[in-house]
């Protein structure tokens, strides 16, 4: 479970399909202070969060390598957020070093499409344009030090068969030259932005087709995480938990200052969104979503800080043994989640899932680690 900060919507690029492009001029351009970014991340950890993603443009001042860490380090310093990971434009292997010194834990970047002539056309200007820069950018983030990486391929563009088949090849690509491919890959589908020039997808993605491709990337890449966004309908993502995603986000705002904002209840669209969301169900009704389905919800964010990254986290996942960890994790941030945040349903509902869930682990000490979690001890893991 995650959610996404937007630290900012300026951009210097001119994507056709994105609310944050340069020539939308409805949009009132807005980049976090570093105090407004640490109130959206103290707002999302007094909920329960514990990971969140940070996203920004590609801007002069949103990307800037000064600007990130200084955001990166006062939010772990001044909020119980616990891993931080980021969606930023590509970088230079030092500035990426930087961002890895600073403690994020997975780097995140799509290549949204594969298709060089749709890339082309689609990104007409800004830096984004340069499709083999965009395409190269998770070579120079592992060798910055980033074993942790995000993929993706925004789903519309162009031919769904292409775009899978090409993400899975350069998952094997990175497989062969590092010794490990990515940690995550997202499977968004095209959505209408305030301000975009195409808001219908050239290629549509039927919802039978889009469980088939989170099919295909679960048996073509078992290791990795594969993340729902709520840009799908609640109906779906509800279905898509029980076919092998494994990462969703939940209660989501694709506007920078979007949860502490003044209107942030609202739910209509806005000029200042990447794009329209369509599952604004709260992080406790996912979780209740979750556990309803017999399955264990986790806001674990250990193997970040344990050093089960990279080649190791690819070996133990591998062969099938990240559960003797993932389980008891998840049993013990779920607990945690219940005793502080968790709505009075949610609380009854989540403690059968965890008494269920109790029997299956393996490690001699996890009685006693969970019953200092119940008395008040925190962030313990495995």
């Amino acid at each position: 479970m995650f959610a996404p900060l937007y630290l900012s919507n300026e951009c210097t690029n001119n994507c056709l399909y994105c609310g944050f492009r340069k020539d939308n001029k409805d949009a009132k351009r807005k980049t976090l202070t570093i105090d407004e970014a640490v109130n959206e991340a103290q707002f999302l950890s007094q909920r329960g969060y514990k990971r969140l993603l940070l996203v920004t443009g590609e801007d002069i001042r949103s990307s800037n390598i000064n600007y990130l860490t200084a955001v990166i380090n006062a939010i772990y310093e001044n909020t119980d957020i616990r891993i931080l990971h980021i969606n930023a434009p590509p970088m230079k292997v030092e500035d990426f070093k930087r961002l890895k010194d600073a403690g994020v834990g997975v780097y995140q970047s799509f290549q949204e499409t594969y298709h060089p002539e749709t890339y082309k056309k689609m990104h007409p200007s800004g830096m984004k344009k340069d499709y083999e820069w965009r395409l190269s950018t998770m070579d120079r983030a592992i060798e910055a030090g980033f074993d942790d990486i995000g993929m993706g391929t925004l789903l519309g563009l162009y031919d769904f068969r292409f775009e899978a088949l090409a993400l899975i090849q350069h998952a094997r690509y990175l497989e062969e030259r590092f010794g490990f491919g990515p940690h995550t890959v997202s499977v968004p589908r095209l959505q209408p932005a305030s301000g975009a020039v195409i808001s219908d997808a050239p290629y549509p993605v039927s919802d039978i087709d889009f469980k088939k491709i989170v099919a295909v990337y679960r048996l073509a890449m078992p290791y990795v995480g594969i993340v729902i966004s709520t840009r799908e309908p609640k109906e779906l993502r509800d279905e898509i938990i029980k076919i092998w995603a494994s990462q969703i986000s939940a209660g989501s705002r694709t506007n920078p200052g979007g949860y502490t904002a003044p209107n942030a209840k609202r739910r209509t669209p806005n000029a200042e969104e990447q794009f329209e969301t369509e599952d604004h169900r709260s992080l406790d009704e996912m979780i209740q979503v979750i556990a309803k389905s017999n399955n264990l919800p986790s806001l674990c964010t250990a193997c970040y800080r344990k050093g089960r990254t990279g080649k190791d986290f690819r070996q133990i996942a591998g062969k099938g043994d990240i559960q003797k960890y993932c389980l008891p994790n998840a049993i013990l941030t779920f607990q945690e989640y219940l005793i502080d945040y968790a709505s009075d349903e949610t609380k009854e509902i989540g403690q059968r899932i965890i008494d269920d869930a109790i029997a299956k682990v393996e490690l001699n000490d996890f009685a006693e680690r969970l019953e200092r979690t119940k008395r008040g001890e925190r962030d313990i893991y495995y």
